[in-house]
This record gives C-alpha cells, sequence and structure tokens, in this order.
C-alpha cells in the first residue's frame, strides 16, 4: 500500500516535455535523492464490520493530502512546515496503512488530521523519515487490504476536479490511495492562493474515477496533470492518475492544441 518515488508532471499536448530537473519527480536520481528522504503516513481506519467503501476510501485519502497541505501549521512558520518542505524538496513518498481498534485510537493518539468520508477515516501525519517511523505506525499493515465497491459509483461532480484512475491497472486499495493523493497534490500545486483557498472552504469536493480506455487517451495527451508511478510496487512503470479540474472549483488548464 505505499507509493514511491513518483514521477509527476503536466504533458503537453503532443508530446511528452522532460520533467524539469529541479523537479522532485524525475524518475531518475537526481541530486534530489542525496536530501534526506521523507514519507508522508496515510492510515485508513478498516474495522472488520464495517470497512469502508474503496471509492470513498480514495476519495476521503485525497482530502487528507490537501488538508495537510493546507493547514497552518504546515505553512509558513508552523510547526510541521520544515518538515514538509523538506519531505517536498527531495523524494514525494506517501504510504498507507490500515489500523482497528486500539490500533487505530493509539494513531489518533499522534499529531495528525483524521478525514472523515462517508463511510472512511483517513489520518494524515506529518512526514516521518523513512527509517523513522512512530513505533505506533510501523507496527501497522502496510499490505493485504482490499476494499470493496458494495455498488457502481455514480457519475462525478464536474464543477468539482475528478482524479481518474488508469484502467489498464490493477492497484490494491492503499496504492490506489496513495496514487489519488499524489493525483491531489499535483492539482494543488497548479492553483493560486485564491483558488486553494476557495476550495480549501468548501471541504475540497473531488471524485476519484476510474477512466475509460478511450476517455484515458485523451486525458494523457491533454496537458492535465499526470501521475507517472515508478514501478517499483504492484505495478510496472506508467501513468496512474490525471487530475482534470472541475467548472467550478480546482481549474486546471489544459494544453494548447495547434
Amino acid at each position: 500500500m505505499s507509493s514511491d518515488d513518483q514521477t509527476l508532471q503536466n504533458d503537453a499536448a503532443d508530446a511528452s516535455p522532460e520533467v524539469p530537473q529541479d523537479s522532485p519527480f524525475r524518475s531518475e536520481r537526481t541530486v534530489r535523492d542525496e536530501a534526506q528522504q521523507f514519507v508522508l503516513p496515510l492510515v485508513v481506519r478498516i474495522e472488520r464490520a464495517a470497512p469502508p467503501a474503496r471509492t470513498d476510501a480514495l476519495e476521503t485519502a485525497a482530502r487528507a493530502v490537501l488538508v495537510i497541505l493546507s493547514d497552518p501549521r504546515a505553512t509558513g512558520e508552523g510547526e510541521w512546515a520544515q518538515v514538509m518542505r523538506d519531505w517536498q524538496d527531495a523524494r514525494i513518498r506517501k504510504v498507507v496503512r490500515r489500523a482497528r481498534g486500539a490500533e487505530w485510537r493509539r494513531a489518533e493518539a499522534l499529531d495528525g488530521i483524521t478525514v472523515t468520508g462517508k463511510s472512511a477515516e483517513v489520518r494524515v501525519f506529518p512526514p516521518v523519515p523513512l527509517d523513522g517511523w512512530p513505533k505506533d505506525l510501523a507496527r501497522l499493515q502496510v499490505s493485504g487490504t482490499e476494499l470493496d465497491a458494495p455498488e457502481p459509483p455514480a457519475d462525478p461532480d464536474l464543477t468539482a476536479p475528478v482524479l481518474w484512475l488508469s484502467p489498464d491497472l490493477d492497484m490494491t486499495a492503499g496504492k490506489s490511495m496513495a496514487q489519488a493523493g499524489h493525483g491531489a497534490q499535483l492539482a494543488w500545486w497548479e492553483l493560486t492562493d485564491e483558488q486553494r483557498a476557495e476550495w480549501r472552504d468548501a471541504g475540497f469536493p473531488l471524485s476519484v474515477r476510474t477512466a475509460d480506455t478511450d476517455r484515458w487517451a485523451e486525458l494523457t495527451t491533454s496537458g492535465l496533470p499526470v501521475v507517472r508511478d515508478a514501478g517499483f510496487t504492484e505495478i510496472a512503470p506508467g501513468n496512474t492518475v490525471v487530475a482534470e479540474g472541475g467548472s467550478h472549483f480546482c481549474p486546471l488548464p489544459r494544453a494548447r492544441r495547434p
């Protein structure tokens, strides 16, 4: 349920430009690999009797990433600001673990933010060193969790952004949650302060859906933000998520076609 060393970029309409030399998302080794590496931990609550629905878990994880990016403690002179900068100055890593019962209560006692969806609860924590996880998080399971979709998701609300998952991939719920978080982060980086504030004040409305094959081909050549997985866990390298802006919240321009 981890998602490490991603390549995130905007693709041009007719060709995929190189990722900027100073990007934290280049797939090959860069100077950023020499910096201390951090990971953003997310913990999803999965009780045996009442596990969350898959789509809701993915959407809640994406919102959790946005919530911590916009939290006053994570910006400016806030208590989490330096570690958030350090995390984003190196590789961008997110790891999703699962908890229930006493495990969840211990996780809730640690500094972090719990974001609640319709059926899902996801707690996001400030980044930690790769080799410096708090023991109450390090002991949580990373793999072996799958979530069901009790019914097909409704059509997305197109006034808000949609994070489109590749139809060609079979990812665990945790891997998909991390990927959705990457897509939400890319969308956030594209916005002005005013646009960010409007989206935040509305509660970060968004949808996560799987694109159909024809739609996916169009999305990945549209100039919208694209998440590229480096292929270290679960799947081969390639595109995983495209972030499409909404008509009202989180507008994301497409590349102009000649």
